[in-house]
């Protein structure tokens, strides 16, 4: 039996796409044959064939209305719109380190992005009775670090409660939403920062990858998630072979969150 997806010739849009999990969901949705479109603050080093990049930064209401612009003029509209982008620059110290400036860039980044980006090409994918929104979680929802993820996890907790609200008005329109919720992901910042607790405690990268995992608890299958694996999961649940999944959270943890 063949596991085609039915994404051929599907336009989506994939932000932050350059590097991590979005690079590896714009590989993804290429093999299976989907139009894409992605975005980063700076252009690729290797830009794939094919795809196409829009440079602009998306924690500013003005950067996510190029995107919208640069959309339609290209196509008029998305089928699938996978918001990707995220992440934490907040500094070490817990909840007296996080000024307003930090709390409101972890919030524009986090979760405006995806709110303003979703308002401006909904109402297409509305007008057509059809599409896929995506939203990119965080076990950290539910699991926080307050050592330097409270702002970033409070973000993404927002993002969860807005897509599930999202998902009850939009879905007996013909939309579907979903969030996908991952764990650790081996990406080229957290390598980074595995790389930095080891050079501090003197170890090496397996070494720093074990004081990181011991922070979360442990995650039971004994490593991170590699991105390929998250985008594959995504790519499924925005296909047509996922159909009548919506409104749903989807944890890829490695079995981390040690509660029901």
């Amino acid at each position: 039996m063949s596991f085609d997806l039915q994404l051929n010739g599907q336009r989506a849009l994939v932000t932050g796409g350059t590097k991590g999990l979005g690079a590896a969901l714009v590989t993804s949705l290429q093999d299976a044959g989907v139009q894409v479109m992605t975005t980063a603050r700076s252009a690729p080093e290797k830009p794939l064939e094919g795809v196409a990049y829009v440079q602009t930064d998306l924690t500013t209401a003005e950067g996510v209305a190029q995107l919208a612009r640069a959309v339609t003029e290209r196509w008029g509209g998305v089928d699938i719109l996978i918001n990707s982008l995220g992440g934490s620059s907040a500094p070490a110290g817990g909840f007296a380190a996080l000024n307003d400036e930090v709390w409101f860039y972890e919030l524009n980044l986090n979760f405006m992005s995806a709110v303003r980006l979703d308002r401006a090409l909904l109402p297409a994918m509305l007008a057509k009775g059809a599409g896929v929104v995506l939203h990119v979680t965080s076990i950290q929802r539910v699991l926080p670090l307050p050592e330097s993820t409270t702002a970033y996890a409070a973000a993404k907790g927002a993002l969860s409660t807005y897509s599930k609200s999202l998902s009850k008005e939009v879905t007996p329109k013909g939309v579907r939403v979903l969030r996908v919720s991952p764990g650790w992901i081996e990406t080229e910042a957290s390598v980074a920062f595995a790389e930095r607790m080891a050079a501090q405690a003197g170890t090496d990268y397996e070494g720093g990858k074990k004081i990181v995992m011991d922070w979360l608890g442990g995650i039971p299958v004994g490593r991170p998630a590699k991105p390929q694996e998250v985008a594959d999961l995504i790519a499924f649940l925005v296909s047509p072979r996922a159909a009548s999944v919506s409104g749903t959270e989807h944890v890829i943890d490695g079995g981390t969150v040690p509660t029901v």
